[in-house]
């Protein structure tokens, strides 16, 4: 896995976890210049609070093109 970025998007309350996915395509949209290469899903909860955690590996500028 190559990459020379990391971009971390997180959400803890149930709206914002639903509206995860729209958020990540339209930062995809926004940089054509990145590829990503890898992704972690990462889910956390406690007795009140569940967390996820989409982290996304990426590439950038002469590597993204190859």
């Amino acid at each position: 896995m190559a990459f020379n970025g990391v971009k971390v998007f997180s959400a803890t309350k149930a709206k914002d976890r639903e509206a995860l996915g729209e958020q990540i395509t339209r930062w995809i949209r926004a940089n054509p210049n990145v590829r990503v290469t890898d992704k972690i899903v990462t889910q956390s909860s406690d007795s009140e609070f569940h967390c996820i955690t989409i982290t996304l590996f990426f590439e950038t500028g002469a590597e993204a093109a190859a």
